[in-house]
């Protein structure tokens, strides 16, 4: 999905607000291991807002409308038009790390580009030679300056989806034009922000749903640079049912099970409606899938045509969102942040 529509959207009457859930964590989480349900990890709600400060501001009316659901993590992305951006140079970062510090149960998720002028539209042969650059280290710095700003601002524990969607034809920091390097590359970047002192980062590799430009497979860098597998997913093809998107070649079944290989978290960092239009069976369905598999977190993208709290072209899959996620009457614990009644429903596929 591009960049530049989340930052326009942004700035649209459309967008949204909300956050993720969950704790902080160490360098790299504990293996991976089958709980008991009474001891399922909790799982993060929440949706992509704005990239700048209002997205903070917007969070507590989101979650008045899912009824007082407590929203405990905050997700925004680096722009990547220039490298001055992708070092931190937002003031929008303050906000967020303002937010986070507030809540010692708060996380940070911050989307990170991996090259500048990621939008604009540059050649394979071009990409894979800023690749080849990186993968031998001319981009290092950069990369410890974001670690020490985000050090510094008290958020040294924050979630990093470096990279995001690198199975695709769009970004400059696609993986296709030099797969081998650009493993190299990312090893790069997580060495140079693990050496700054007193981080706890953790990184998050989520690309597109399915095949796309190459099998994210021949992208994966490796377990001891990666700390959770993501996946961007849309209701839209490849799959042109939700059994299919499960099912489909490097689609969520097989994300599932990689994970689970590889002694990783889950995540979706984006997910949303797109061609089929306000479908309540998709939201159901998908909202099931997070119910069942216990990400550590998922975000909605919230704007249209994705969302469900201003989008007001998905009323049906808006219902469906809130009555499964809003609080049961003086019901707010884990392991999921919705109701009891909602988390039922999720599990039985009603």
């Amino acid at each position: 999905m591009s960049h530049r529509g989340r930052w326009l959207a942004g700035a649209c009457a459309s967008t949204v607000a909300a956050g993720l859930l969950v704790t902080g964590g160490a360098l790299a989480p504990p293996p991976h291991q089958v709980f008991p349900r009474d001891a399922a990890p909790a799982v993060a709600v929440g949706a992509y807002l704005h990239y700048g400060s209002p997205g903070v501001e917007r969070m507590r009316d989101f979650s008045r409308w899912l009824g007082g659901t407590e929203l405990r993590a905050g997700h925004t992305y680096l722009p990547g038009d220039t490298w001055a951006n992708i070092e931190g140079a937002p003031e929008s970062l303050r906000s967020w790390a303002q937010w986070r510090r507030a809540r010692a149960d708060r996380m940070f998720v911050l989307n990170v580009p991996m090259l500048e002028h990621n939008e604009a539209g540059v050649p394979d042969e071009q990409v894979a030679e800023l690749i080849r650059a990186g993968a031998r280290g001319e981009y290092d710095h950069h990369f410890r300056r974001l670690a020490k700003r985000l050090v510094a601002l008290g958020v040294p524990d924050t979630v990093l989806v470096l990279g995001w969607e690198m199975n695709g034809f769009n970004y400059t920091h696609r993986c296709r034009p030099d797969p081998e390097n650009w493993q190299r590359y990312w090893r790069r970047i997580v060495a140079a922000m693990r050496s700054v002192k007193g981080q706890r980062f953790r990184f998050d590799f989520a690309p597109n749903r399915g095949g796309d430009a190459i099998a994210w497979t021949r992208c994966y860098p490796g377990d001891d640079v990666v700390d959770v597998i993501g996946m961007d997913s849309y209701d839209q093809p490849p799959g042109d049912t939700f059994d299919e998107q499960i099912r489909q070649p490097y689609g969520l079944q097989q994300q599932v099970d990689f994970a689970k290989a590889h002694g990783k978290r889950i995540s979706y960092p984006e997910w949303g409606l797109f061609r089929n239009g306000d479908n309540p069976d998709y939201m159901r369905r998908m909202l099931a899938w997070f119910s069942q598999h216990r990400p550590l977190y998922h975000s909605i993208t919230d704007y249209c045509p994705h969302g469900v709290w201003q989008c007001e072209q998905n009323p049906r899959s808006a219902e469906v969102f809130r009555d499964s996620l809003s609080p049961a009457q003086g019901n707010h614990g884990p392991p999921y942040s919705g109701s009891v009644r909602g988390e039922r429903r999720l599990r039985l596929g009603e």
